[in-house]
């Protein structure tokens, strides 16, 4: 049986600029994303649909939390398999493909650059991003492909 796990959080508009949603151009997309525990995100729409560059904007999120979830299976999966890591740098990229009436995501590119303690790790430390990509929770739960282009050096 799965065990179960829920994530509850809250999201609040906070762009009402006097007018509400009066018209397109009549309102912010700025919004806060909370729970109990972390600091709130301050959040919007991606720039090219009205929203403000210095937020985030959800599609920053997604490709994030599947960055995130990429590497803390990694490294979960180094420390049990004995391989050291030193250092992780994700860069990811994300593509959205905008339809007339919406969206979708395309793609996902994940690109680790991952620096291990010895020599003797770098291969078993390149195939655990195979075994981190099975794990990821986020990748699992997404309908488009999420890819992986690790690099891996040494110290």
């Amino acid at each position: 049986m799965a065990r179960i796990h829920t994530y509850d959080l809250t999201v609040s508009w906070t762009g009402n600029t006097g007018s509400g949603t009066s018209g397109y151009r009549d309102f912010s997309r700025d919004h806060m994303i909370s729970a109990v525990g972390p600091q709130p995100i301050r959040a919007s729409s991606d720039p090219a649909l009205a929203g403000d560059p210095a937020r985030w904007n959800p599609e920053q999120l997604l490709t994030a939390a599947l960055s995130q979830c990429h590497m803390l299976w990694y490294l979960h999966l180094c420390a049990v398999a004995g391989v050291v890591v030193t250092d992780y740098l994700d860069q990811p990229h994300g593509e959205m493909a905008e339809h007339r009436n919406g969206g979708q995501f395309t793609d996902v590119v994940l690109r680790p650059r991952v620096r291990v303690a010895a020599q003797n790790m770098v291969e078993k430390a390149i195939m655990l991003h195979e075994d981190a990509h099975r794990c990821c929770f986020i990748a699992n739960s997404v309908n488009f492909p999420v890819r992986c282009d690790p690099a891996v050096t040494t110290e």
